[in-house]
This record gives structure tokens, sequence and C-alpha cells, in this order.
């Protein structure tokens, strides 16, 4: 019998809820889809109708948590007033947000890019081309309203955005500092470097190949030490030439 999208949505919910509370609870690999889909209150052979594996089904948790704090942060009130560093800060508090009752199934399951390197290229992170899509339009309206000089990599900038969101996971899984401190100070660093080069224009002299860095070496950037105190140099440094032109 055919079931009603309304009741697919259910269910894929109830699964996706039920192996977040198994894995948090057991871990990853002796959490077998047959628990899964039991613990959900759905049939054996149900579970895989609607995610034909254990990594499909990860993924797909992802896939959900990057769409509701991406609507979210859109509910936002007063949005619409925001400057561009506001609005990626409020994205980046909406995505933690999502995942903070999760944390423990976020922290056993991130071990899956680690076996996985073809994740983290192109779009295949969950939730990738949401955010970029996003990320861009705002970037688009930011140029437009003169926020930022005028920017020839804003699609390219956007995917890196999104890939800043993950590494932004990473530094929050490993940070053990009172509220997460060290990652709110993080984010306010790095946005607002990233704010300052867009104002000068600098994003564009740096073009490709701050890209191409920045896509391979952010994730040991952020797992590493000092980190801090580089972006605390670097937008210092930045904000002082700024005003020397004014």
């Amino acid at each position: 019998m055919k079931i009603s999208k309304s009741q697919q949505d259910k269910n894929q919910r109830l699964l996706l809820n039920a192996a977040v509370e198994l894995i948090s609870s057991q871990g990853y690999e002796r959490t077998t889809m047959k628990q899964i889909a039991r613990a959900a209150g759905l049939g054996d052979a149900t579970i895989y109708k609607y995610f034909p594996s254990k990594e499909k089904l990860v993924l797909a948790y992802y896939e959900l948590a990057i769409a509701e704090a991406l609507a979210q942060t859109l509910k936002t009130k007063g949005l619409a007033g925001y400057q561009l560093q506001e609005r990626l800060q409020r994205l980046v508090d909406a995505v933690l947000e999502r995942l903070l009752p999760d944390r423990e199934f976020v922290a056993i399951t991130r071990g899956l890019a680690r076996e996985n390197p073809l994740l983290l290229l192109g779009d295949a992170l969950p939730g990738k081309p949401a955010l970029r899509a996003q990320v861009e339009a705002w970037l688009a309206e930011a140029e437009a309203a003169g926020q930022i000089a005028p920017c020839g990599y804003k699609g390219l900038l956007a995917g890196l955005m999104a890939d800043y969101m993950f590494g932004i996971v990473v530094y929050w899984l490993q940070d053990e500092s009172a509220e997460f401190s060290d990652t709110t100070q993080l984010t306010d660093l790095s946005l607002g470097l990233l704010a300052l080069m867009l104002q000068s224009g600098l994003i564009n002299k740096l073009g490709e190949l701050g890209g191409f860095l920045l896509r391979n070496q952010l994730a040991r950037l952020l797992q590493g030490g000092g980190v801090l105190e580089l972006l605390t140099l670097a937008r210092r440094g930045l904000g002082a030439a700024r005003e020397a032109r004014t």
C-alpha cells in the first residue's frame, strides 16, 4: 500500500531519531540497520526503502540538520537589515544550535569523512549545495548594497564558506572551553577577517590560489595550535591598513 508523503517524512524522522539515540549510546559500528528499524517501530526491511545503507542514513541526518539550520536562520527577525558578517555569524550559530543536542552522535559520525575522503570534494558534503547557494545570494546582496567591494569569486567563495562551516563544526567538537567560548572567538575573528578582506577587495587578489590553500589546509589549521592568535594578528593588520587609507 502506498503511503503519503507526510507519512514518509514521519518515518524518515523516526529512523533518524532512532539512529542518533542508538549510535550515541553504543557507537557506529555496533549499531545495525535492524536495530534502528526496530527502535523506530518499523519493519526490518522498511528502513532500506528510505536509506540503502547506514552511511546514507547518517548523511541524511546532516542534510536535514543543515536544511533546518538554514530555515531557522532565514526566520531570524530583522535578518534583512543584517550586514554580511552578521548573517554568516547567525548561520554558524544556527548550525551549532541544531547539532548541540546530538553532539555525541556528531562526534562519533564525523569519522565518516576521514574514512571516505570523497565526501570532502565537490558537493558531496551533505547540505553543501544549499549552504553555497544561500551564501552566494548574501554575497550578491552585500555587493549590490556597497557593503563589500565588487567580487569576481562569489561562487568560489560561497563554496569555501560551506567547507568553512564544516571546519567550524570540527573545531567545536574539540572545544573544551566554557560554553564553547573558543569556538565563538574563532568564528568572530575568522568572519571579521573575511569581512575586511571583502571590503578592501583583497579577496579578488587572492583569487583561486587562496581558495586552493583554504580548501586543502582549513581542517589542519583549525585543529592546530595558535589559530586564534593567527587570526587576531591578521584581522588587526587588515584593520590598521583600512584605517590608514581613511
